[in-house]
Order: structure tokens, then C-alpha cells, then sequence
């Protein structure tokens, strides 16, 4: 499972997820490139990084809802990572909440353009350098991608969850399929992770019943912690997951067989 002498590129590699995402492939051994919208996060978040695995990371700016930052961000990875690129994490998210009777078209629009046509842009993008190293994707969905919200469990439009969400993360599990599909005579394998209920740290402090009903709700009994994303991505981005490709890896609890 080493990752010694290899470079990752992590979208939203200073969020909830996508943090624990660059933590396990700079554990690894990866020299790791975040990237988000907020330079100055990336920052801060890369300095512990450095720290606790000192290796060549770097932190750039992306705003996937724009074709030129992404076009940008690649020039910039080139520049980075001359020999090409080993993996590259979708993990960005608009992170705008609403509820189907309050969503509009621009809120809709918004997650589209983030978690969905980000993801493509991207990858078609970042394929040049992937194709280079027979490197591999892993994009983020979501356990809302294949399964329904229960609307029993959202009293609050503050912790609701968007309709254009679940939508997105559908996109993002069959688009997955098909890239592992027509990039395989490139040598590059394409895979997704379905995230469970992992609700920011706010969201436990400011609703503990609700995340009561998220943990009763789970054949596990819990919501998730963080850290609980690293061994899957460990094994997608890694060898040891060399004959996976075109899949979709719950880390759930269990949530999706009930």
C-alpha cells in the first residue's frame, strides 16, 4: 500500500472528508497537492500536514464551477508534477443546504456545477496527467446517490438535505462506471466512495437528537468519524486495490441495506 515517490491531487482536500482523504495518502508516503477554493484553508490546513508527514505538499486554489481555475489548477499540477499525475480525489461540495419546497433554480444549478460537472470538467482535464502515470480516480459520492433521504430524520432546513444533493451524487457513481469504462485502454482505473452520515462537528453540537436519529437509524448504531473514509481511499488509490475499478464503496455502517 505504499505511496512512496507518487503524487495525488485531493479537490476539497482540506475538508471534513477530503482532509482525512490527503491525511491517508501522505501516510502512505504521497507527496500530496490540496487544492480548494479558499487558499487561505488550504494553507493552514497543509501546514499540519507538513508536519506530521513531511513530504513535497502543496496547496493551490480551484473553484471547479469554473472551467478556467480548472484549466489553471492543471497547468499549475504540470508544473508541480512534470512525470504526471498518480491520483486524483473529487471531493468538493457546494455545501449549500436547503429543502425541496425552499431550493431554487440557482441553489439546484449550484450543486450540479460543484459536485457533478466539477467532477467531469476535471477529470477531463486532469486526464493528460493521469494517462502519463496510469494513475486513478476516486470521486466522492454519497450514500444519497443510491438511496432515498428518510424525511423523518430533518426537522431543521438548516440540517435538510437538498434534493440537488443526492442527484449530483447519482451523477457522480454512474459517471464513475463509465469513465472506468473508456479510460481503461489508457491504463487508468476510476472509482467512488459512498460516504455515510458524517455530519460536521456544529451539526452534532447544535442538533443532538437529530443525529440521535441518524445513529438509530444505522444498522451500526453511530454516525461515522471522519477517519473512518482513510482505509478505502487507502485501498483505491493505492496497489492493493489495483483490480478494482468501476466501483462504488459504501462506508456507511450499513446505512444502504436497510
Amino acid at each position: 500500500m505504499s505511496l512512496e515517490g507518487r503524487t495525488a491531487l485531493v479537490i476539497g482536500g482540506a475538508g471534513l472528508l477530503g482532509g482525512q482523504i490527503s491525511y491517508a495518502l501522505a501516510e502512505l508516503g504521497a507527496n500530496v497537492i490540496v487544492a480548494s477554493r479558499s487558499r487561505e484553508k488550504c494553507d493552514a490546513f497543509l501546514a499540519g500536514l507538513q508536519d506530521r508527514f513531511p513530504n513535497e505538499h502543496k496547496a493551490l486554489t480551484v473553484d471547479v464551477t469554473e472551467p478556467q481555475s480548472i484549466r489553471d489548477l492543471a497547468a499549475d499540477t504540470g508544473r508541480l508534477a512534470p512525470q504526471g499525475l498518480d491520483i486524483l480525489v473529487n471531493s468538493g461540495w457546494s455545501g449549500r443546504k436547503n429543502t425541496f419546497e425552499t431550493i431554487s433554480d440557482e441553489d439546484w444549478d449550484l450543486d450540479i456545477e460543484t459536485s457533478l460537472n466539477g467532477v467531469f470538467r476535471t477529470v477531463k482535464t486532469m486526464t493528460p496527467l493521469l494517462e502519463a502515470r496510469r494513475g486513478n480516480i476516486v470521486s466522492i459520492a454519497s450514500m444519497y446517490g443510491h438511496v432515498a433521504p428518510d424525511y423523518r430524520l430533518y426537522d431543521d432546513p438548516r440540517f435538510a438535505n437538498p434534493p440537488s444533493y443526492g442527484a449530483a451524487k447519482a451523477g457522480v457513481i454512474q459517471l464513475t462506471k463509465y469513465l472506468a469504462s473508456f479510460l481503461a485502454p489508457k491504463g487508468i482505473r476510476a472509482n467512488c466512495i459512498s460516504p455515510g452520515p458524517f455530519p460536521f462537528e456544529s451539526t452534532q453540537k447544535e442538533n443532538p437528537d437529530f443525529i440521535e436519529r441518524l445513529a438509530g437509524k444505522n444498522p451500526c448504531g453511530r454516525i461515522g468519524t471522519p477517519h473512518e473514509i482513510k482505509g478505502a481511499a487507502a485501498l483505491l488509490c493505492s496497489d492493493a486495490g489495483a483490480y478494482i475499478n468501476g466501483q462504488n464503496i459504501c462506508v456507511d455502517g450499513g446505512w444502504g441495506i436497510w
